[in-house]
């Protein structure tokens, strides 16, 4: 599995945290990830060693989304890190997107995307 177009968020979450610590943005707007985000997070998430950015109680969750126009009744869903080398090998190309979630305080953000598949 190789990814490409790697594209990670690092720079838009430390420019949200500085907003939030500066007051700029509250803590309502950081930390409103969508019920159905947090579900996803409590059931399907992989644990991370990360303490969550802003409440520093609980450790990150990432949640891995699936798009791509071959998916078709798979896009938008959320798979398991271990899925996505068969969907390589399956698929032409198809995103992932990687977005972290604090289960704990809802923070949220989308932490990298990729491209993967065999390319044809």
């Amino acid at each position: 599995m190789r990814p490409r177009l790697v594209v990670d968020y690092g720079l838009a979450k430390r420019a949200a945290l500085a907003e939030l610590r500066s007051g700029s943005l509250t803590r309502d707007d950081a930390c409103d990830a969508h019920p159905y985000l947090l579900r996803a997070a409590k059931h399907h998430g992989e644990p991370t060693e990360a303490p969550c950015p802003v409440c520093e109680r609980e450790r990150l969750t990432h949640v891995t989304y699936v798009y791509g126009d071959e998916l078709g009744r798979y896009e938008g869903r959320v798979k398991a890190t271990a899925e996505l080398a068969a969907m390589d090998r399956e698929y032409g190309e198809f995103r992932v997107y990687v977005v972290e979630v604090c289960q704990s305080c809802a923070w949220n953000h989308l932490a990298m995307s990729y491209v993967l598949g065999h390319g044809e």
